[in-house]
């Protein structure tokens, strides 16, 4: 007969909950302080560009929103991203361990899985296809952009499976065997993605707002995986009771004294 799973899965989506809605708020925060400068600078550049069309074709386009109003949308959209983000982790969390206890390690496995999001869902996409700040494309192409980067999306996660079920079924083998099979199916899937073609936009804007935008951008998705796998493996950790607590989280109880 099967076995229950031996943790409720609802606690677990709660931990997802909270710990994507902090790590969503954390990257979010991250964003406005270090990425906000150069948003600004170009939606500024944008403008100026938009305004001299426009003038040059006797109309000119206003502002829908304050540069306030999309600072705050800018940290409740990251907030609501790491929320739908914590409930999908814990319930691949959930899918991946169903076999053992879920209370089972869980401050390494959070983190192993955060890391393993990181690399197929953020690191591998964003090499082929980086950010781009505002006024980057043109509005014709933003449906192919958008199929690009859902493509690019899929790539990285069955890499990310297929590098998964290879570890898995080596495990007769020695470590170092599985280990090289894992990161073979990594670089072939960094090289499919490499193959799927570039939307060829122009870029109007300098080349330094650019490249710093792309890698502070890189440097919010490391933030919010970061978070969510650390929050996500330490409210794990705060459920368990204490003696078992150390042993999950990697440290050795201290040894008993011996009676005089």
């Amino acid at each position: 007969m099967t076995q229950p799973t031996p943790y409720p899965v609802l606690p677990l989506l709660t931990r997802g909950l909270a710990a994507g809605g902090l790590a969503g708020l954390a990257s979010g925060l991250f964003s406005l302080l270090l990425a906000g400068p150069l948003l600004d600078r170009a939606v500024r550049l944008e403008e100026e560009r938009e305004h001299a069309t426009g003038a040059a074709h006797g109309h000119v386009h206003e502002e829908l929103f304050s540069r306030g109003t999309q600072h705050f949308g800018l940290v409740v959209t990251a907030v609501v991203t790491g929320l739908a983000l914590g409930v999908f982790f814990a319930l691949a969390y959930a899918l991946i361990h169903r076999s053992t206890a879920l209370t089972h390690r869980p401050w390494q496995r959070a983190l192993l899985l955060a890391g393993a999001g990181f690399a197929a869902l953020s690191l591998l996409p964003g090499l082929r296809y980086p950010a781009d700040p505002p006024g980057v494309g043109e509005s014709s192409t933003v449906a192919e952009r958008q199929v690009l980067w859902l493509a690019a999306l899929l790539i990285g996660i069955l890499g990310l499976l297929a590098a998964w079920q290879l570890y898995r079924r080596l495990d007769r083998h020695p470590a170092p065997v599985r280990q090289t099979a894992a990161a073979a199916a990594d670089a072939a899937t960094a090289a499919a993605l490499f193959l799927l073609p570039s939307h060829g936009d122009p870029v109007p804007l300098p080349a330094d707002l650019v490249w710093e935008f792309r890698v502070l951008s890189l440097a919010a998705h490391t933030v919010l995986w970061a978070a969510l796998g650390g929050l996500f493996g330490w409210l794990g950790l705060r459920g368990l009771p204490g003696h078992e607590r150390n042993g999950a989280a990697g440290r050795e109880p201290a040894p008993a004294l011996a009676g005089g």
